[in-house]
């Protein structure tokens, strides 16, 4: 357990510090993410029952007034279902900045130990060259991990918008000609 711990700090000091900061937003990016399974799968189904159950309960499902209350419900479900995707979208779209960010201070690490010690010192440059593609990686993996989970996410959000419309129905009253041709 140690030796990992001591992985983990060597990987770290060799990226710099902006891999911590990378690190600490795919911490709370997959968080974020856990949480949203968790809803989907847990909490979600118990509120969706409670809102057939009630919609199913009503008397008038066909005036105004039942729409209004249809589209009420469809909507407080599908925002709580949505809750945290937006954030999780932009901690995805925030990763490869905070990479390339780490790009950009490895490489003025590396200009300066070019400007302090030559060009053809390869392995004092090795450090801020490491700091440069670390972060970058990191940066990748997380935004890569995070897009595939966030558009699984969405994705579920839409199939189960058109399986609550479809599950509430209005039901439309019948005019007189259609009562004649019944």
């Amino acid at each position: 357990m140690i030796e990992f711990f001591e992985a983990i700090r060597d990987f770290t000091e060799t990226g710099g510090q902006v891999l911590l900061v990378i690190g600490f937003l795919i911490f709370v990016m997959w968080m974020l993410i856990l949480e949203r399974v968790l809803y989907v799968f847990v909490s979600h189904k118990d509120n969706k029952r409670s809102v057939l159950e009630g919609w199913h309960a009503r008397d008038d499902k066909s005036s105004w007034n039942a729409e209004q209350i249809r589209q009420k419900a469809i909507s407080r479900l599908i925002l709580n279902l949505n809750g945290s995707i937006p954030v999780i979208q932009a901690l995805v779209a925030l990763c490869p900045l905070l990479g390339l960010m780490g790009t950009v201070t490895g490489m003025i690490e590396v200009f300066d130990v070019m400007a302090i010690s030559g060009s053809g010192n390869a392995r004092s440059m090795a450090a801020g060259v490491s700091k440069a593609t670390i972060p970058t990686m990191a940066g990748m993996v997380g935004a890569l991990s995070g897009v595939f989970a966030s558009t699984w996410l969405t994705r579920i959000v839409k199939t189960e918008r058109m399986h609550l419309e479809d599950a509430i129905q209005i039901e439309r009253p019948t005019t007189q000609a259609e009562s004649a041709a019944q």
